[in-house]
């Protein structure tokens, strides 16, 4: 019992300083871990080594992977790819179910661009579509806002994901993960444009509502300050390809064999390596450059890049640092058999990951963490094999999506955008959210009952 007390009294400080404190997670996590070290005995000689090692090994594996995912996603905001990814989704669907369009466009664009980046890029589209076709500017934004957090919570390459599943032990799979995260991912951004119709009829009250009406020309003038908007093919190109390509790779390595042993076998083999494909993305981005001096304007992006991922790949790292501790433990073996017996398996990292997201407010840091916390007990509850640790992702990922509110940038991002109060938000924003991560999480342990 006292394994578990100390483990509980760890998980609060990691909630009680990221949250009261504003500790920065980074920080918190390596705390977290001398911390668990001391007090579940480890040698004092092994402590530095178990904790370097272990963040050393997560961002060796997928290190590399977050940061080219995170250029690629810097490039395609910088030059106009998402707007013109947006009126794909439009021209395809037409504007006869606006919220679900909204959704669909959100939903694609947060694959490579972070929701909260997402929200703000698009904002002015959303505000046009909700004027010229009569339809409430609340439901649009919940739409939006929910079809972006679905993709951000479950689909690699989004930073969130791909550490998770590093931690789990999926950095060489990550295209089993991205076939079953596009599905939850779907369902809860359908659970998300559900929850926004209920509020067709309502208009935003916060302060500066009225404005929003006189905004159907704002996104004509955001389309001309990109200039030139790079062609569909080249928008979509640079995050679809590296995705087809991990997926291919990873069909490739599955058991039976289905493409053989051959040349073909080889070379989707190495093409579908996470950071060979990412790098086949980034060059394919390289097109989107639109400056004369397009080799400056590269190195500007990355420069751009870096400094958004930068503070994941410390996160990433610390919760590596963290799950290594706890392997070196006790722990999971004790947690394992325990949770065991009480039949809650698949719903053990959701809870975790919910109690961190709502508490503290950052998903990545929910996903992070809670990936470190499961990962050494995932063979004593039965979920060691592939298809096993992907669902803990996606219970994970539902997890950090259930809550946002106000410790959540993301929640302030929709809500003065959008010009709602806060009751308002509330009622809109975060009852989606919640809606949405039961919804996948129900989704998740259906696919349990039948792929384990």
């Amino acid at each position: 019992m006292s394994l578990v007390l100390i483990l509980l009294a760890v998980i609060a400080f990691i909630v009680i300083a990221t949250s009261k404190f504003k500790l920065h997670p980074f920080l918190t996590l390596i705390l977290a871990s001398f911390m668990a070290a001391f007090a579940y005995g480890l040698p004092s000689a092994d402590i530095a080594k178990t904790i370097t090692s272990g963040f050393g090994g997560i961002l060796g594996y997928i290190g590399l992977v977050i940061v080219l995912g995170t250029i690629i996603g810097t490039i395609l905001e910088k030059s106009g790819a998402a707007i013109t990814m947006a009126d794909v989704v439009i021209k395809v669907l037409g504007k006869r179910f606006p919220t679900l369009t909204m959704s669909i466009i959100g939903y694609i664009v947060s694959i490579p661009v972070f929701c909260d980046s997402g929200f703000v890029i698009l904002n002015s589209l959303k505000q046009s579509m909700a004027n010229r076709m009569k339809v409430s500017s609340v439901s649009m934004s919940v739409a939006l806002a929910t079809g972006l957090y679905a993709t951000h919570t479950f689909v690699p390459p989004t930073p969130g994901p791909i550490a998770a599943a590093g931690n789990l032990g999926l950095e060489s799979n990550l295209g089993l993960v991205i076939f079953v995260g596009v599905f939850v991912a779907a369902i809860a951004a359908l659970a998300g444009t559900l929850w926004a119709n209920r509020f067709a009829n309502v208009q935003p009250d916060g302060e500066g509502a009225e404005e929003l009406q006189n905004q159907t020309e704002d996104y004509e003038k955001l389309k001309q300050t990109y200039g030139k908007l790079p062609s569909p093919t080249r928008a979509f190109a640079p995050i679809f390809v590296p995705i087809l390509l991990i997926c291919f790779g990873s069909i490739a390595n599955f058991p039976s064999a289905p493409l053989g042993n051959g040349v073909l076998f080889d070379v989707l083999a190495f093409l579908g390596q996470p950071v060979n494909a990412l790098m086949i993305g980034l060059f394919l981005s390289l097109s989107l450059l639109k400056s004369s001096d397009k080799v400056k304007e590269f190195s500007e992006r990355i420069s751009q890049g870096l400094v958004v991922a930068a503070p994941i790949l410390l996160i990433t790292g610390a919760g590596g640092a963290f799950g290594a501790v706890l392997k070196a433990t006790e722990i999971g073996a004790f947690l394992g058999t325990s949770l065991s017996a009480l039949g809650i398996g698949i719903f053990m990292p959701f809870i975790v990951a919910a109690a961190l997201k709502s508490a503290q407010g950052s998903s990545t840091v929910a996903l992070v963490a809670t990936s470190a916390l499961v990962a050494p007990m995932l063979g004593d509850i039965g979920l060691a094999n592939d298809m096993g640790r992907v669902l803990t992702v996606m219970a994970i990922g539902a997890g950090a999506m259930t809550v946002s509110h106000a410790n959540d940038s993301f929640f302030w991002v929709v809500t003065q955008f959008s010009r709602m109060s806060v009751k308002q938000a509330y009622k809109a924003q975060t009852m989606a959210t919640l809606v949405q991560g039961l919804t996948a999480m129900t989704v998740v342990y259906i696919l349990s009952l039948v792929l384990l």
